[in-house]
Parts: C-alpha cells; sequence; structure tokens
C-alpha cells in the first residue's frame, strides 16, 4: 500500500527530515540485502495511545543484528527511546513504525564486516494488512520456506524476505490474498508475514520454531491469551492437509494482527466464518490493544500522542 509520509526519521541517535533519509546507490544492503528490521504498532487507546510489545520486538532486532555479526551501537534501551520519540515527534496515533539497521556505504563485495551500520526508525499510518474483511482466501505456495542451517529464520533479515515476496506474489497473481509456505520437509511452516494457527477439535495448534518460522511476538502474545482463554494448546509440525479438514485458522503478526482465513485453496475453512475460538482469541487481543480492558500484561508503551482517530472495538 502507498507510504504517507511524516515528518521526521530517526536516524543513528537523531531527528532528520523525512526527505532527508537517504542512503547512497552504492550502499551494502542495496547490493547484497545487509539488514535487520521490525515492524510494530502503536495502537490508539481511550487513556492514550500506547506501542505494542516494544521491548521484545527492540530486543528481536537486536538478536538479528548479533546473528549477522552486524552490532549495533545502540543499547535496548537507547532503541526503545529512539521509537518513542519518534512517534512523540510525528504526533501520528496509530501507526506502524519500522526500524531497521543495515550495511551502508563505504565498502564493496560480499564481505560486510567493514561496511558501515545505520540504524533508522520511521513511523507512518498504515491499515489492514492482508485483504479480505470477510476473512482471508489464502493458498499454499509452491515456494517453500528456508531450510535450515541456509538462511537463519529466527533473524527478521530483508534478505529473508525475498522468498516472502515470492510467495506473496505468486498468490496475489492467482487470486489470493496470501500464501503459505511449507517447509523443506513439505509441513506447514507460515505465510509470507505471518505466523499460522490452525484449531480443530477445540485445540489450537501451531507450528514450531523448527518449521522454519519466525519466533512471531503476536504469536507469543496470542498463546499467553490462549492459556488465559483455558484453551488447550499444541506445537507441533503440522500436515498440509489439516489445513483442508480444520475448523478454524487464523495468521497472527504485528502487521496482520489477528486475521481469521475464510478457504484455503478455495476449500472452504469450517464454514467460513470466524469461529468460537478465533473469535474469542481476536477480541480479547483487541480489547487489550485498544484499551477496553486493562493491559494486564504489560505490552503496551504509552507515548504522548493525541488520537488521531477513534478507537473502533
Amino acid at each position: 500500500m502507498p507510504i504517507q509520509t511524516t515528518k521526521n526519521i530517526w536516524h543513528n541517535g537523531r531527528m532528520i527530515a523525512w526527505e532527508d533519509a537517504q542512503i547512497h546507490v552504492m550502499s551494502h544492503v542495496i547490493h547484497y540485502g545487509s539488514s535487520v528490521f521490525e515492524g510494530l504498532r502503536c495502537y490508539a487507546r481511550p487513556n492514550g495511545p500506547g506501542i505494542f510489545r516494544l521491548q521484545e520486538h527492540m530486543q528481536r532486532l537486536l538478536d538479528s543484528a548479533k546473528i549477522y555479526r552486524m552490532p549495533l551501537p545502540y543499547t535496548l534501551d537507547e532503541l526503545c527511546s529512539g521509537v518513542v520519540d519518534l512517534v512523540e515527534a510525528n504526533g501520528i496515533a496509530p501507526c506502524y513504525v519500522r526500524p531497521i539497521a543495515f550495511r551502508g556505504y563505504g565498502e564493496m563485495g560480499v564481505n560486510p564486516l567493514r561496511a558501515p551500520i545505520e540504524v533508522y526508525i520511521a513511523n507512518f499510518p498504515w491499515g489492514k494488512y492482508v485483504p479480505g474483511n470477510d476473512g482471508a482466501d489464502v493458498c499454499i505456495s509452491s515456494w517453500n520456506r528456508l531450510a535450515p542451517n541456509t538462511m537463519p529464520s529466527l533473524a527478521k533479515a530483508g534478505a529473508n524476505y525475498m522468498n516472502s515476496q515470492l510467495i506473496r506474489m505468486e498468490a496475489e497473481i492467482n487470486g489470493y490474498s496470501e500464501g503459505i509456505a511449507l517447509d523443506v520437509n513439505g509441513y506447514l511452516s507460515e505465510g509470507s508475514g505471518e505466523n499460522l494457527f490452525i484449531v480443530r477439535g477445540g485445540v489450537l495448534y501451531t507450528t514450531p520454531l523448527a518449521n522454519s518460522v519466525l519466533n512471531g511476538i503476536t504469536r507469543a502474545s496470542v498463546l499467553t491469551i490462549a492459556k488465559s482463554l483455558d484453551i488447550p494448546v499444541v506445537e507441533q509440525a503440522l500436515p498440509r492437509e489439516m489445513l483442508y479438514i480444520c475448523d478454524e485458522a487464523f495468521f497472527t503478526g504485528t502487521a496482520a494482527e489477528v486475521t481469521h482465513l475464510r478457504s484455503v485453496d478455495r476449500v472452504l475453512v469450517g464454514d467460513g466464518t470466524m469461529g468460537p475460538i478465533t473469535s474469542a482469541i481476536h477480541s480479547e487481543f483487541f480489547a487489550i490493544v485498544n484499551g477496553t480492558k486493562p493491559d494486564r500484561y504489560e505490552w503496551l508503551t504509552p507515548v504522548k500522542v493525541p488520537v488521531a482517530e477513534p478507537v473502533e472495538v
């Protein structure tokens, strides 16, 4: 979807104008994909906006950078403060926040170790990510997720998302909202940018990290919510055909939030509507992030920004 510009971007510890956030065409990241990034949402709430799971997201950014031997010159607290400062400086809520660290200009060649490290944080308005107000119609992709010990799935790295682009483009070209990839062994993995959950017989199933999935922060939040609702949860390898016989299925992710699946490969999931377990998790998740229920898990970091639009419950 088109980017809506804001006023400021955080760059290496200071605010710069949106239009000044530019890099050289010979920067290492452009040629070799050497970047790690995050995506966060800031939600509008009656008592003031809050950034969802800020520390967890910024810790994952640091973890991704460590995996790729990209030492960031900022602490967790400094990065979290940078996000808060930026959101408050731009005065937009709700919004999406995109921190990114990458290898910049100065060295050419595959070896990135002498290329300088740049860190940027941007924020902007962003709405629904997975199309389909009545549930998403998705497909099983012909593209697999990354095999173990090829590229690290636990790192949220820009280069990994070339695989995601293939999955998403194939789905859209064939008339679907999104694609679901299998892992190298043919088991269910995840969507192009979302974790996957399935419900059958009152049990909530999800694919484990060993199935080449990102350690999703919304995924972890849903597991916490499910436990609080006394919903039994099983993390295990799942065959593709589970999607054709399950009662419910949904995606989770910072962008996707909690999005129920209407059909897979044109086979209805249940009766195609949001089922009771998905509905309970969906309702609880949005009640917490939108502030209609207490933030009992302390997931939201308050920011001093006037709410730009009413909260939809």
